[in-house]
C-alpha cells in the first residue's frame, strides 16, 4: 500500500490537535511536525471539508478537530484525501471480474482491502497519540519480520 505524504502529513497534522486540545494555526502544526506550511494548508482545507476538522477566524483562530479524537480513524482520513483503501484500475474489489486462470483473483483484492480495513479503521488518532493501539496491530507489530522491508 502507498502512503501519500498528504495522507502522512494529514494524520500528524491531526495528532498534533489531539495532543495540544486547543486551536492551532496551519503555521504551528506545519512548524510542530516539520511539515511544508502552504502544501499543509492545501491539506487542512481539505480535511475541513470532509468534517475531519473545524476552523475559526481571529486571533484565537486556528483549526481543531471535527470530533473527538477517538472517534477519528485513519481510514477516516485516508478516504477523503486519497480515496477508496483498495482499487484495482479504478474499480472497486467486489467490481473486479476475472476470468480462467485469474477468476480467484478477485477474493485476493477483497481480502486485501479486509485487511487494510482491520487496521486502518480500527487505529484513532487517540490511539496513536497515547500509544494504545488495538491489539490485533500490536500483535502484526511484535513481529519481527514486519519490521523488515521486502
Amino acid at each position: 500500500m502507498y502512503i501519500s505524504a498528504k495522507v502522512d502529513y494529514a494524520v500528524r497534522a491531526l495528532c498534533s490537535l489531539a495532543d495540544a486540545d486547543t486551536a492551532l494555526t496551519a503555521e504551528a502544526l506545519a512548524i510542530s511536525q516539520g511539515l511544508p506550511a502552504k502544501f499543509l494548508e492545501s491539506i487542512l482545507n481539505d480535511m475541513r471539508r470532509a468534517g475531519l476538522l473545524t476552523s475559526q477566524r481571529g486571533p484565537d483562530g486556528g483549526y481543531r478537530l471535527g470530533r473527538p479524537a477517538a472517534e477519528i480513524t485513519v481510514a477516516d482520513v485516508i478516504r477523503p484525501l486519497d480515496g477508496p483503501l483498495a482499487e484495482i484500475r479504478g474499480l472497486r474489489p467486489e467490481a473486479a471480474n476475472y476470468e480462467g486462470a485469474a477468476e480467484n483473483l478477485q477474493a485476493v483484492w477483497v481480502a486485501v482491502r479486509a485487511s487494510l480495513r482491520s487496521v486502518l479503521d480500527e487505529v484513532t488518532i487517540a490511539g496513536i497519540v497515547s500509544g494504545d493501539l488495538p491489539a490485533n496491530v500490536r500483535s502484526l507489530t511484535s513481529d519481527p519480520e514486519a519490521w523488515k522491508s521486502r
